[in-house]
């Protein structure tokens, strides 16, 4: 056989060979496309199930679309007494007061019942208690009612800094007192709106679209007596408010 014959033969096998090759990567780019798509598609079908799909939705959905938000919020009852604090020990330290407190809060419609009891010591007798309110405008409830809620954050003496403060409630949790609120809504909408209330506080541009008045903070201050039981007190507008009445 001529040389050039052979040449041409060698040549045409080779080709032949990688032909063969890449149509062998192709048939698996094929398949390997083709798997990935149906995993892609699987994976979003699963999230897109219940109670898979509840995790999908933003603050801004829940607080401008979720019926059940607004009528929890709508439920909201007027409260008066939310819970009272009293001094059960004062004491000198090297000529320094020393005062010690039992802080209780109530539950909601429930004055005699307890949901949270905590003893704090601060150097001093006065008092800084800080709670942050959530006041929602006419839009967010049903009955057309103004609504407000709180929640507990910190106490601190009038010589503490107040990031030093005792913390009562965990930024981002659910507040005890309210528990029950949003037992209608899956409970990764709840999580979604304790966890997301905090930072709202920080844009007024988004409290007014989502229909809530003002979120901020209101810290009463009180010298504490021995012998008198300080009561809390928010009204429907929001205002916080503390009595004082005897210990007998």
């Amino acid at each position: 056989m001529p040389i050039k014959q052979i040449e041409q033969n060698v040549i045409i096998h080779i080709y032949c060979i990688f032909r063969l090759k890449m149509a062998s990567r192709k048939l698996k780019f094929g398949i390997f496309f083709i798997l990935t798509a149906s995993l892609c598609a699987g994976v979003i079908y699963y999230f897109s199930q219940s109670p898979y799909k509840e995790a999908l939705i933003t603050i801004h959905e829940l607080l401008t679309e979720n019926k059940d938000l607004k009528q929890a919020i709508t439920n909201l009852t007027k409260e008066d007494q939310i819970g009272y604090a009293k001094i059960i020990s004062q004491e000198e330290k090297d000529g320094v007061l020393f005062t010690t407190i039992k802080f209780v809060e109530t539950a909601r419609g429930d004055n005699l019942n307890t949901i949270l009891e905590k003893e704090f010591t601060i150097e001093g007798d006065i008092f800084y208690f800080d709670a942050l309110i959530v006041k929602f405008q006419n839009n967010m409830v049903t009955d057309g009612k103004a609504k407000a809620l709180y929640i507990w954050r910190r106490i601190f003496g009038e010589k503490m800094a107040p990031e030093r403060g005792f913390v009562i409630e965990e930024p981002g949790t659910e507040p005890l007192r309210y528990k029950d609120l949003l037992e209608a809504l899956p409970v990764e909408y709840s999580k979604l709106f304790w966890s997301n209330i905090w930072d709202l506080a920080n844009d007024p541009n988004k409290l007014h679209e989502y229909g809530i008045q003002a979120i901020y903070g209101d810290a009463l201050y009180y010298k504490l007596i021995k012998g008198r039981i300080y009561i809390f007190k928010i009204a429907p507008t929001g205002l916080f408010y503390l009595e004082a009445i005897p210990d007998i």
